[in-house]
């Protein structure tokens, strides 16, 4: 299993990092982190025109059980799970890809 998680976190682009790093962000604040401001961010920093992406990004890191999507209000928010935190462990200590900042969770 060691290698096939692995595998799955080599294949994570900039996109799902990030996501994992606002997520891990946004917990560590106690603010709720949602499909709209992950877009807005993602839109910010110019990695996507389409809330698609945003969505698809994020979907990928649901079906990895790396976030978890939870609907509260009329809001999808998203949660790292202890495998995305490993996940982005991963990333960080091998400096795959650079973190951004959030505009959202910098308004906060």
């Amino acid at each position: 299993m060691d290698d096939l998680f692995q595998q799955q976190v080599d294949h994570l682009g900039e996109g799902h990092f990030l996501v994992l790093c606002w997520a891990a962000q946004s917990e560590g604040r106690s603010t709720p982190y949602n499909m709209t401001n992950c877009f807005d961010d993602l839109k910010h920093i110019g990695l996507t025109r389409t809330k698609q992406t945003a969505v698809a990004f994020v979907e990928a890191l649901s079906a990895l059980r790396f976030v978890d999507l939870r609907g509260e209000g009329n809001r999808r928010n998203i949660y790292i799970t202890m495998h995305g935190a490993k996940a982005l462990e991963n990333l960080v200590l091998r400096t795959v890809h650079t973190p951004r900042i959030s505009a959202f969770l910098e308004g906060h």
